[in-house]
């Protein structure tokens, strides 16, 4: 019996062993993990705070997941992405400064579509949330402005695997577009004292789509093997914007980043 028992195990690894160097994301219970971190330069705008667009550099975080699913016959994987950002930033005069932050987390399926060994296609539904503040040290009154909306959209993804003197890589591009969400707005010149004891909210949850917030996050990664680890080094196009309640708002960012990835099967998976 305990021979039976552990060829069986033999050959289940086997198995996923083969199935991990063919296409490590339709593996069963296969997860891959990446944490990077990142500098980059970004234009904000905010005309609830400032007419003047604020410039400065930005540091960025991205933390990264990717697994396997039993959806369609294995062939939708599953990516969660949680990123955050701040920065200090002025305006093009230098007479005025404002302090950001805003983060992002984001849940797609992708459908594996396959061209070759090489070159894979992945696209599905994504749903986006998103928070965080922008405060002007300039402003006496209305200082701060808080940030929340939540779309749904589409994410494509293409990844091309390719080798350079035997080492192996992998290069991704990705990209996520909103169609629709709802988003909070406070009305041109509206205190939020005001809101707070009105409790007249119906205004300030705006509907959201292509016509007034043409969002869209652009992802360009590269993997490669240095010694025992795996390095990730990838650039961030993130471009949000948004006009609602008579106001106009923007964060343009552009950011480079670099960390590690870890390849590893769960034993236990709940799903």
């Amino acid at each position: 019996m305990k021979r039976i028992l552990f060829g069986l195990i033999f050959l289940c690894s086997c198995i996923l062993k083969t199935q991990a160097q063919e296409d490590s994301l339709q593996a069963p219970n296969y997860v891959v993990r990446s944490t990077m971190y990142g500098i980059g330069y970004t234009n904000v705008l905010d005309t609830y705070l400032s007419p003047m667009e604020y410039t400065g550099l930005e540091l960025r975080i991205l933390r990264e997941s990717m697994r396997n699913t039993k959806l369609m016959s294995r062939n939708v994987s599953r990516q969660s992405l949680f990123q955050a950002h701040t920065s200090m930033t002025e305006n093009k005069a230098g007479t005025g400064s404002e302090f950001s932050f805003l983060a992002n987390y984001n849940l797609a399926w992708h459908y594996q579509h396959p061209i070759n060994e090489r070159l894979k296609f992945l696209y599905g539904p994504n749903i986006d949330l998103n928070g965080g503040m922008i405060y002007n040290f300039r402003n006496s009154n209305n200082p701060v402005n808080a940030k929340a909306y939540a779309n749904i959209g589409v994410s494509g993804m293409a990844i091309y695997r390719f080798h350079l003197k035997n080492h192996p890589f992998i290069l991704r591009y990705q990209v996520n577009l909103p169609i629709l969400g709802i988003m909070f707005s406070p009305e041109y010149g509206q205190p939020y004292y005001e809101m707070s004891i009105s409790h007249n909210w119906g205004k300030n949850i705006c509907f959201t789509s292509l016509h007034n917030q043409p969002a869209l996050r652009q992802f360009l990664t590269l993997d490669f093997p240095i010694r025992s680890a795996n390095l990730r080094i990838g650039y961030v196009c993130d471009v949000q914007q948004a006009k609602v309640n008579h106001l106009k708002s923007h964060t343009w960012s552009n950011a480079f980043l670099v960390g590690l990835v870890k390849h590893f099967y769960l034993v236990n998976p709940f799903q």
